[in-house]
């Protein structure tokens, strides 16, 4: 029960999830609304192109809804006149349907149209083999389209035009929390006495934090075209996010300077052994204590660290004449710069803020 309730905490808490939910909720809404305005308030005979049409519309930002929205729609007036045409030359037979399918795939790979084959093909047949009779039922499924296009635009740019800076933010969010579960698992493994297999998981887990990477990238580019005619005041700061792509470039760096470093463990199997005690232990401590204020974003705690590692460094430079001073620089250079590209992700705070006060309520004993 207790994993449960954490995990619904969790989607509750969650602003990517209620921006989904938000999502569907406006689809749906679009969708019946058109169909209600085509069906009741209008009586037209035929009125389902008009949801149809709102369901091509309502898209993830605002702006796709105009670009690609507009594309589809085009895509939707020409399935119903090529199948009127179709229709009323062959009627409604094999090979009515054969030649619709052809020509509709032959214009959905017009760039203009933006590759809707699929949409022009789907609506074509379902027009002909609804009905094509006469010019009044094509223009009456114009003006379905009409009213499912003008209801889907309304309603996605009215109620609550969607933003993706959470979704963006939350992709971030977790790389952090990634490269610092990564290190404290490594100090952690420094410390137990590590094996080539543990440096190989290191390096694989760098390799999917490069994944993530990507797809933060893809995100935050999603977030700025969300901000593009969107009348909702915070979209002002993500249609120019410099600061998003300086916080990336900082973490691709984090990653680089982990993998650098599990490399140079790996080539070092006895670690401790090798490196003497006056050098393991405060290193293989700040290495942890990076990885838990990483993931906490806690920019103070990678301040303290960045401090206590130049201290160690002058105390090293002074006292220590091991042969070993190769191995300690690359290992404390990729600290430093791990420690500084996330001290600067800390203080960015890109979530900007806690997470929603959602919870699953706790039934108290005694109650009822």
């Amino acid at each position: 029960m207790s994993t449960w309730r954490e995990r619904v905490d969790g989607r509750l808490g969650d602003p990517i999830w209620w921006n989904d939910v938000l999502q569907l909720v406006k689809t749906v809404l679009a969708a019946v609304a058109a169909w209600v305005i085509a069906a009741s308030v209008l009586e037209l005979p035929q009125p389902f192109l008009a949801p149809w049409a709102a369901l091509l519309v309502v898209h993830a930002t605002v702006y796709r809804t105009f670009s690609k929205g507009m594309q589809q729609v085009a895509a939707t007036v020409v399935a119903v006149v090529l199948a009127t045409l179709v229709g009323e030359a062959l009627g409604l037979s094999t090979w009515a349907i054969a030649l619709l399918l052809v020509v509709a795939l032959v214009l959905g790979a017009v760039p203009w149209l933006g590759a809707e084959a699929t949409t022009i093909a789907t609506t074509g047949l379902v027009v002909l083999t609804t009905g094509f009779e006469n010019d009044v039922m094509l223009v009456s499924r114009l003006y379905d389209t009409g009213i499912g296009v003008a209801v889907g635009l309304l309603v996605n740019v009215i109620v609550w035009p969607p933003l993706r800076r959470h979704t963006a933010a939350k992709a971030l969010d977790r790389i952090d929390d990634g490269i610092g579960e990564l290190l404290i698992d490594m100090a952690g493994g420094l410390g137990e006495g590590c094996q080539e297999e543990d440096v190989s998981g290191w390096i694989e887990r760098t390799r999917d934090l490069d994944a993530d990477l990507d797809h933060a990238w893809a995100l935050v580019r999603q977030a700025q075209e969300s901000a593009r005619l969107n009348p909702r005041r915070q979209a002002r700061a993500m249609r120019n996010p410099e600061k998003w792509h300086g916080l990336l470039r900082r973490m691709e760096q984090a990653v680089a300077e982990t993998r650098s470093l599990a490399r140079t463990l790996g080539g070092h199997s006895a670690h401790r052994e090798r490196w003497g005690e006056a050098f393991a232990d405060p290193w293989i401590s700040m290495l942890g204590d990076a990885g838990r204020a990483t993931s906490a974003a806690d920019a103070a705690g990678l301040l303290d660290v960045r401090s206590r590692l130049e201290v160690f460094t002058e105390e090293l430079r002074a006292t220590e004449r091991s042969p070993e001073w190769p191995v300690y620089g690359a290992l404390i250079i990729n600290l430093r710069n791990i420690v500084d590209s996330m001290g600067r992700v800390a203080e960015a705070d890109p979530m900007g803020g806690p997470p929603l006060p959602l919870r699953v309520p706790v039934r108290r004993r005694g109650a009822g």
